[in-house]
């Protein structure tokens, strides 16, 4: 696939995955046709889809000889709505799960950015033998920081863009989403606010799934020693998400680890500091 195909729309393909009795129709991207596969896993924000949330990152794999799949987990994008009354995490990998197996892939890299990271992890605790190499990005594991008030500062203010869906409420969140706010444009914060206002039913069934379950990623912390495959965590020093603590909370659980934490840098590492992340994961997964 030439690098002019690489859209949106000419890389969206739609899945149907079977979990117990639901029946959920799955929405991806399939980038590339590379003999390795990286599949990249979005965060929860209103409004995130896969495309969304690595578009700045998907070239340069796709260049390097990777097959690039970005899923919208079931909630998020063009994937059905659901209410989640357990582990998001674990429904997420479990998706995943059906995803790769749809797709005939034996073995496949995984980035995953917040809950995308937490996605990750459960896939790997579930599915260590289909697991190439880890990247996680602000995310992987729950449970309570000692260090930072939980929930978050950036968590309050996404649950409350959930409930009141307004552009005041987005540029609140998106003002320390990320460290450096000049690349928030008028067109970034209008078409976020277009796909959560355009998904109605994904922004109340997250609320119904926190009122039913508050804590939708479960803290595997005691669990991370069960996976085996090499882990790049990166975090970003000015996280007000997600607290860098951890970060570290990973890699002291995760043998084969380690982390990078960038500077001047929020939520979004994958985006806010693009080039030399894209350098870094390529070093990683070639190396």
């Amino acid at each position: 696939m030439t690098a002019q195909a690489l859209t949106e729309a000419s890389t969206s393909k739609f899945v149907r995955i079977q979990d117990g009795e639901l029946d959920l129709n799955i929405h991806y991207n399939d980038c590339g046709d590379g003999a390795e596969t990286v599949v990249m896993l979005h965060g929860s924000g209103p409004g995130a889809s896969g495309w969304a949330n690595f578009n700045r990152n998907i070239e340069p794999l796709v260049a390097a000889g990777y097959r690039v799949i970005l899923m919208d987990c079931p909630g998020w994008s063009k994937s059905d709505s659901i209410v989640c009354t357990g582990s998001r995490s674990d429904l997420n990998a479990r998706v995943l799960k059906g995803l790769v197996d749809a797709l005939d892939l034996d073995r496949v890299h995984i980035l995953g950015n917040s809950m995308g990271g937490h996605s990750a992890v459960a896939f790997a605790l579930a599915n260590p033998e289909r697991v190439g190499k880890l990247v996680l990005m602000g995310g992987g594991t729950g449970g309570m920081s000692p260090f930072v008030p939980m929930p978050s500062e950036g968590i309050k203010l996404l649950q409350g863009l959930y409930r009141e869906p307004t552009i005041e409420n987005l540029k609140k969140m998106m003002n320390i989403f990320v460290y450096d706010t000049s690349d928030l444009t008028e067109e970034l914060f209008q078409a976020r606010l277009d796909n959560m206002l355009n998904r109605r039913d994904h922004l109340e069934n997250f609320v119904k799934s926190l009122d039913a379950n508050p804590k939708q990623f479960p803290d595997f912390s005691p669990r991370l020693g069960e996976i085996k495959a090499k882990t790049l965590v990166i975090w970003g020093r000015n996280d007000r998400f997600v607290p860098m603590d951890t970060g570290l909370r990973l890699i002291a659980g995760i043998a084969n680890s380690e982390l990078h934490v960038f500077n001047g840098c929020g939520h979004w590492a994958q985006w806010e500091h693009a080039d030399k992340f894209n350098r870094m994961v390529l070093d990683f997964l070639t190396h």
